[in-house]
């Protein structure tokens, strides 16, 4: 079989196939699970890895990428890179914006044959040991949802806990005064660590009796124009909010622009939290306050873990990692405390 086969049977043509292949955006969800489909039926190997596949002892490490973009994922790899060549290993990255993130993870250890993977973000949460029961290449998981990874016996996992760090995070906008609470989302179809950073943050004003406004909710796309964008619209809208909550500090430093320009004083007239632990986010003025999440260390064990697992010097384990609150300019206690404004 090749790829006019597959072609044929998906009735879609042969450029069509190769851009699925080849991970290309251009091509619609419904059609790439067609091909993606007909390609696991009929265990096609497509033909560039072919070569690959006549070796008799690849030393292929793979480092797959959810999103074109993501700099905080970009600090990591450049550890991770470091690791993998230190220990003779070749690093093949790939990036993906793909919906259905274990059909690209398994899609990727078959087509480069690949001894381990090291996924950074993507949503697993239908994620089971039945889906690599027949996968021989050690995987780690590195900053995914934690609620279903924690039981599983296939694979290695190291995240830190989105829910707890979003509800300590309301938890200390709240004790300094602040009721009126905005959150800056990435994307609606994050059903992964987004979903839990937002889980935290309806616990925290559950927790504390304070009504959630679903106006106060908004969409970033992790892109500084676009939170820039919409929490202008935000602050022209509900102008009670005196502290706005951002899942990134990409999408903070945006937030920042908005409320300045919407005639706030950053850090006084409201109060902005980010989330990551970015360099970006200390050398913006005033600095702004964030969640850091320990960088060094995911990379650092993720790294050392995939190379004991493939030693076999080690099970499968799924590590939870603290963050810590970096403090900042942005964020200060609420003048208006005590008074419900």
């Amino acid at each position: 079989m090749n790829i006019k086969d597959i072609a044929r049977i998906a009735k879609v043509g042969v450029s069509t196939v190769s851009r699925v292949l080849n991970n290309h955006p251009d091509v619609s969800d419904e059609t790439r699970e067609k091909v993606w489909q007909i390609i696991k039926e009929n265990n096609y190997i497509p033909n560039n890895s072919a070569r690959v596949l006549k070796q008799t002892n690849t030393r292929n490490i793979g480092v797959l990428v959810k999103g074109v973009f993501n700099p905080f994922f970009s600090e990591i790899l450049k550890i991770i890179s470091g690791g993998v060549e230190s220990a003779g290993y070749t690093m093949i990255l790939q990036h993906h914006n793909n919906e259905n993130d274990i059909d690209t993870l398994l899609g990727f250890i078959k087509e480069k044959r690949l001894q381990g993977v090291i996924c950074l973000g993507g949503n697993f949460l239908e994620l089971d040991d039945e889906h690599l029961e027949n996968v021989d290449a050690a995987i780690v998981l590195v900053s995914v949802d934690l609620v279903r990874i924690k039981n599983l016996k296939k694979c290695s996992s190291i995240s830190i806990n989105n829910k707890k760090a979003a509800y300590e995070t309301i938890e200390y906008l709240i004790n300094n005064g602040h009721e009126h609470i905005g959150m800056v989302l990435g994307d609606k179809k994050d059903i992964g660590v987004g979903r839990e950073r937002f889980e935290g943050y309806i616990s925290a004003l559950e927790s504390y009796d304070i009504e959630f406004k679903e106006q106060y909710i908004i969409y970033g796309q992790y892109d500084s124009g676009t939170a820039y964008k919409n929490t202008k619209e935000l602050l022209e809208k509900q102008k009670d909010i005196t502290a706005i909550f951002c899942t990134s500090d990409i999408m903070a430093i945006g937030v920042a622009k908005a409320i300045f320009d919407s005639g706030y004083k950053l850090g006084e007239g409201i109060s902005l939290i980010g989330f990551d632990g970015m360099d970006i986010a200390k050398y913006y003025e005033p600095s702004i306050t964030t969640v850091k999440q320990p960088k060094y260390e995911m990379s650092n064990l993720s790294i050392e873990l995939l190379l004991k697992l493939l030693n076999r010097e080690t099970k499968n384990q799924h590590i939870i990692l603290p963050v810590e609150l970096v403090q900042g300019g942005s964020c200060s206690r609420n003048k208006c405390l005590g008074t419900g404004l």
